[in-house]
């Protein structure tokens, strides 16, 4: 393990619940960093930049959500949640404050640690300056010239199509709630989400192989949609 290895912050006041992150994480090669409650858990963000910051909303003097708004404000590392309150209010506080993901407890560590990394290829694909064409599979996205191939074809998309298709495909990997796609594609003040059901099935027909089993058009059903970014 090296100073070049990826860091990740663990905000979490189970003793056992840490014992088991920190074997899992140590053995796939992260740096680990461990504190219990949020106050310590801001300050060692702020002190060291982690790339990933693994949350529990439950914390001893404080609420995750609000750590996860905290941080969002000056940090740039992908914040996931690990929670055991499963329920879709939950899920749309925590990213609606910032968060990128949300994993509930319990979860294996196959699942967690495929989740880490997706937020890893997601940070370093924000930190590319300039970069104008995003690739998923066969679809490509070439921001510059405002145009969309699937394999050599080009596909023509509507202007709210393709706002969608951008908004998604910036944020590969991360769940967009609801609220959060409506205000980037159609503006705040509209609270419509079978506008988002009728464009997310548009494109899922013109740029899936199979629109009725999706590979890169995700539902996060009661939350938002996430485009799979591998």
């Amino acid at each position: 393990m090296t100073t070049n290895d990826p860091l990740i912050l663990l905000i979490e006041d189970e003793a056992h619940v840490r014992r088991f992150l920190r074997t899992s994480l140590r053995t796939a090669g992260y740096r680990l960093i461990e504190t219990a409650t949020a106050a310590e858990g801001l300050r060692q963000a702020e002190k060291l930049r982690p790339d990933v910051v693994l949350l529990d909303l439950g914390l001893p003097d404080g609420d995750g959500v609000e750590v996860a708004r905290k941080l969002r404000v000056w940090s740039s590392a992908q914040i996931i949640v690990l929670s055991a309150r499963n329920r879709e209010v939950d899920k749309v506080q925590a990213l609606d404050a910032g968060a990128d993901d949300f994993l509930g407890k319990p979860f294996g560590v196959a699942e967690l640690l495929a989740r880490v990394r997706v937020a890893l290829r997601h940070g370093a694909r924000s930190t590319l300056a300039g970069e104008s064409v995003l690739t998923f599979g066969d679809i490509r996205l070439d921001l510059k010239r405002r145009e969309v191939h699937r394999g050599d074809s080009l596909v023509h998309l509507t202007p709210f199509e393709y706002k969608l298709l951008v908004a998604l495909a910036r944020e590969a990997g991360t769940v967009l709630t609801y609220r959060r796609l409506l205000d980037d594609v159609w503006g705040r003040g509209v609270y419509q989400t079978h506008y988002l059901r009728v464009y997310i099935a548009q494109l899922r027909r013109k740029l899936e192989a199979d629109p009725t089993r999706p590979r890169w058009f995700i539902t996060e059903t009661g939350v938002g949609y996430r485009m799979r970014d591998e």
